[in-house]
């Protein structure tokens, strides 16, 4: 018995349903790459400002072209060197015919400097023998070096090229937390001459923290003011804490130069009320730091908070106090709460400039108070070791990265978690 012609072309498309599924699909496929094309220069631009700069720190971490650039034979050989005992002959003369061309061409200075990143007054050693160079007219090479200079026949010094051949080391990575890669591969603790960048991450993170701390304890009443009173003298308080961002941060710290020093407005002011018998001592240590720090930072950390506080009824701790609960109950089961979202994103804010801050330490703080920026900076533009300034750039980097899931930990959904 047949089936009726209806029930027969059930589940079966026809040419139009399948026309009609492609052209479906046709428009789905347009319109995915019409959103992509008006993302898309949000992505370059995300590319070019935000991961170009951090390729370009991994790269120039692990990247070690000098000496292999300037001495390529001498980094061929010593490559194949095992290290265990002095080189041969063959190394020697190599490295006398490189410094001799590496001298008359003014090249070698730049290898010379990698070399010195190794052992201190390397660079001088190799300098001297380029000037000397000229005495050594043939073999035997290897006496004839050392005889220029007995380091020459130092096996420390040979293993310092070896470090250096490149074209890509993890030298720089490792002395960013205190280790160094032994002759032999192995990897343990550096000299403790060098041994000094992990001691600066702890400044770093101890500095950055009390300024938290600080900015906090300010910064959280003075939001809570602004955000409760009246609406003129609301404008007025957030004109006040807005101020300091009319003014550069260089202006703002050495204004604080000024009235910290030992005859500035804050000690004349303290001797003239009679608070003091003596000036203190407010500038060039970690005092003054603090001071300028929370100073310029305290407005990252008002101003979110006042954006959620702003938008809390005050209604909601009058009901808690109807229903018998006392201020401190009310304040930290009502309140407080409903601004953790603002105070996580201004204490995140805080405290992830803190870890950057370069010249308030550099102008105000002792050579006990510099944080890791100032080894980024003098590497960058005093010894122009870009290697050392970008792992150490790296090692700030993680170590913010680090916070992340602190942050999200602490502030989620905008409710505080206890226990």
């Amino acid at each position: 018995m047949n089936a009726p012609a209806g029930i027969a072309g059930e589940g079966k498309a026809g040419p139009a349903d399948r026309s009609l599924e492609t052209k479906l699909r046709r428009a789905e496929r347009r319109r995915s790459l019409n959103a992509f094309l008006l993302v898309a220069p949000l992505l370059l631009f995300i590319v070019v400002v935000f991961a170009g700069p951090i390729l370009s720190l991994l790269y120039f971490s692990v990247d070690d072209p000098k000496l292999a650039e300037v001495m390529p034979l001498t980094a061929e050989t010593v490559a194949e060197w095992d290290g265990a005992e002095l080189p041969g002959e063959e190394a020697f003369a190599t490295v006398v015919e490189e410094i001799r061309t590496g001298y008359s061409n003014r090249t070698v200075a730049a290898a010379a400097m990698r070399l010195n990143y190794e052992i201190s007054g390397f660079r001088s050693m190799v300098m001297r023998t380029g000037r000397k160079i000229s005495r050594i007219e043939g073999p035997p090479y290897k006496e004839a070096l050392i005889g220029l200079d007995k380091r020459w026949g130092d096996i420390t010094y040979w293993r310092a090229i070896k470090a250096s051949a490149g074209p890509y080391t993890t030298r720089y990575l490792l002395a960013a937390v205190d280790l160094q890669r032994r002759w032999d591969g192995s990897i343990g603790a550096a000299p403790p001459e060098r041994t000094i960048y992990i001691d600066y991450l702890k400044r770093t993170f101890w500095i950055s923290f009390w300024v938290l701390a600080f900015c906090i304890a300010i910064g959280y009443p003075m939001a809570f003011l602004i955000a409760t009173s009246e609406k003129r003298w609301s404008r007025f308080l957030l004109v006040l804490v807005l101020l300091p961002f009319w003014t550069s941060l260089l202006v703002r710290t050495a204004a604080w130069v000024v009235l910290l020093q030992n005859k500035g407005i804050v000690n004349d002011s303290l001797l003239y009320v009679d608070f003091i018998d003596e000036p203190l001592t407010l500038i060039f240590n970690r005092t003054g730091v603090y001071i300028a720090m929370v100073h310029i930072l305290l407005p990252f950390l008002v101003l979110p908070l006042y954006a959620v506080m702003r938008n809390i009824p005050a209604s909601q701790m009058r009901a808690a106090a109807s229903l018998g609960a006392k201020p401190p109950a009310a304040f930290l089961s009502v309140y407080l709460p409903q601004t953790l979202p603002g105070l996580g994103a201004g204490c995140i804010l805080v405290f992830i400039l803190s870890l950057g801050f370069y010249i308030t330490p550099a102008l105000i703080g002792g050579a006990s108070d510099q944080m890791l920026s100032y080894l980024i900076a003098e590497f960058a533009t005093r010894t122009g070791n870009w290697g050392m300034a970008s792992a150490i750039a790296i090692l700030l980097l993680l170590s913010v990265a680090a916070l992340y899931p602190i942050y999200r930990g602490l502030v989620r959904g905008g409710s505080l978690r206890l226990g």
